[in-house]
C-alpha cells in the first residue's frame, strides 16, 4: 500500500488542499454521512470510523479523517471519495477489493428517488476538455505525456497499455504471462482486421508502437497516428530496433502527430486499441465516418473498446467523475449498443457478433498495480510525488473494479461492410 501524504502540497495538486467548509458544506456533510451509511450498511464490506465500524463484514476501509471525508463526499460526490483517498483522509488494505464491492452495487448506492436529481447535483465536464480538434491533443498531453519512463515501470516489455488477452482463466494468469497475452490481445485484431502481406494499414492511436511492428513482421505498410509526442518518439525508436532485429524495413512504418479528423489516403485495414474512449460521445458519429471515408472497399476494422452498460452511458454522458479530473480528461465510455447504431446511422460498417474480455482487464490491472507499487521508490525518483503515487494506485484499483465487478467492460469489434 502506498502511504498517505502528511500534507498535500498546493502547487502540485490545486484545490486538493482546501477542505471544503461553511455553513452548506456542513450540510452537504450530514446528508453524505446518512447516505453513506445507508448505502455501507447493506454491503459486504467493513468500514472503520473512530471506535464504530459498520457494513456486513468483508473487504475493509478505514476513515481516518471523518469531517474531511464527508465534508468532501457531500460537496463533490464520487469526485471528493477519489480525492479523500489522494488526501489519505481514508485508507484501504485491498483497496481493489473494496471498490470492488462498491462497483458491484453502483447503480443502488444512491436511492433511486434522489438519482432524479442527478442531473442538478453533479457537474458537467467542462467544455475546455470536450474532445474538439482544439482541445484533443491537451487531452492526450495530460496523460500519455506524463513520462514515458513512467510508464515503463509497470508495463510489461511490449509497452501495451490495453486489456490482454490470456490464453486461459485470467485470474490465474502472473506477471509472467502478461507479455504473451498482450502479443496474442494484438495478433487477434490483426487477424480479425485481415492485417497480412501488403496490407495498407491505418492504426488510430499508436501507443508506443507494438502494434505498428506485429503488423510490418507480417508485411503491412501501417500508419499509425497519435496526439502524443511521448509515444511518437518512443514508438519511432522501438519501431526502428524492431526493423533491424526482425529484418523488415522501418520505411514499413510511419508514426504521425495527426488527429484522426485529418486523416487522409486509402487503407485496406483499419485497427484502433483503446482510443475510441478518448474521442467522446459528442464525435463518435465523426469517428466512424473518418473511418468510412478512408477504408478500401472491402477493407476491415477492428477495434477494442472498454465499454460500459447502455443505460448506464446514457445516465451518465455528462458527468464531471474523478477520472476526467485526474485522469483522463475529456474520455467517455459507450456501450457496444450505442457504437451499433451509430455505425448503422452514419456509415457504411456494419458490427459483427463482440468479443468480450472484461475479466482479462481485471487481471491486467492488477498487476500493472503489482509492478507499479514495486516502483514506488523509481516513480519518486523520476520526480512524482506521494500524492500521484496514491492517485495512480486507485486509478488502477477503481479501473480494475470496474471490470472485475462487471460494472464495465472490453470488448473487440470488428467492422466490415458488403462492397467486397
Amino acid at each position: 500500500m502506498t502511504v498517505a501524504p502528511e500534507r498535500v502540497a498546493a502547487n502540485h495538486w490545486p484545490g486538493l488542499d482546501v477542505v471544503p467548509s461553511g455553513p452548506r458544506a456542513a450540510v452537504s456533510a450530514r446528508i453524505a454521512r446518512r447516505l453513506f451509511h445507508a448505502a455501507i450498511g447493506r454491503l459486504d464490506v467493513t468500514v472503520v470510523e473512530g471506535d464504530a465500524s459498520f457494513g456486513r463484514g468483508g473487504p475493509t476501509m478505514v476513515i481516518t479523517r471523518p469531517e474531511e471525508f464527508y465534508a468532501r463526499i457531500g460537496r463533490h460526490q464520487l469526485i471528493g471519495f477519489g480525492e479523500a483517498y489522494l488526501t489519505g483522509a481514508w485508507d484501504a488494505e485491498d483497496l481493489g477489493g473494496f471498490l470492488r464491492v462498491l462497483a458491484a452495487e453502483m447503480q443502488h448506492l444512491v436511492p433511486e428517488s434522489l438519482q432524479r436529481l442527478r442531473s442538478v447535483v453533479v457537474k458537467r465536464p467542462p467544455r475546455r476538455q470536450r474532445s474538439s480538434t482544439k482541445n484533443s491533443r491537451n487531452n492526450i498531453a495530460h496523460h500519455y505525456d506524463l513520462s514515458n519512463d513512467l510508464f515503463e515501470l509497470f508495463l510489461d516489455p511490449t509497452l501495451s497499455y490495453s486489456s490482454a488477452l490470456y490464453a486461459g482463466d485470467p485470474a490465474t494468469a502472473a506477471a509472467a504471462d502478461l507479455e504473451a497475452a498482450q502479443g496474442r490481445k494484438i495478433e487477434r485484431l490483426l487477424d480479425q482486421a485481415g492485417v497480412g502481406e501488403g496490407t495498407r494499414l491505418l492504426e488510430i492511436g499508436s501507443g508506443w508502437g507494438e502494434l505498428c511492428i506485429r503488423a510490418a513482421r507480417r508485411g503491412a505498410t501501417v500508419t499509425s497516428i497519435t496526439l502524443s509526442t511521448e509515444q511518437q518518439s518512443l514508438g519511432r525508436e522501438r519501431v526502428a530496433a524492431a526493423a533491424r532485429e526482425h529484418g523488415f524495413s522501418a520505411d514499413q512504418v510511419s508514426i504521425e502527430l495527426c488527429d484522426y479528423r485529418d486523416v487522409v489516403g486509402s487503407y485496406d485495414a483499419v485497427v484502433s486499441v483503446e482510443m475510441i474512449e478518448a474521442v467522446g460521445w459528442q464525435y463518435w458519429p465523426t469517428y466512424f465516418q473518418t473511418i468510412d471515408r478512408v477504408l478500401a472497399p472491402g477493407g476491415r476494422v477492428a477495434i477494442q473498446a472498454i465499454t460500459m452498460p447502455h443505460d448506464r452511458m446514457l445516465a451518465t454522458r455528462n458527468t464531471y467523475t474523478w477520472i476526467h479530473k485526474y485522469i483522463f480528461p475529456g474520455g467517455f465510455l459507450p456501450s457496444v449498443r450505442v457504437l451499433d447504431e451509430i455505425t448503422r446511422e452514419h456509415s457504411t460498417l456494419r458490427m459483427a457478433e463482440p468479443f468480450s474480455m472484461g475479466q482479462h482487464y481485471a487481471q491486467t490491472l492488477r498487476l500493472w498495480d503489482q509492478a507499479f507499487l514495486a516502483a514506488q521508490r523509481q516513480v519518486l525518483d523520476l520526480g512524482f510525488d506521494e500524492t500521484f503515487l496514491r492517485m495512480w494506485h486507485f486509478y488502477l484499483e477503481y479501473s480494475r473494479a470496474g471490470f472485475a465487478s462487471g460494472y464495465i467492460d472490453v470488448n473487440q469489434l470488428t467492422f466490415t461492410r458488403d462492397d467486397a
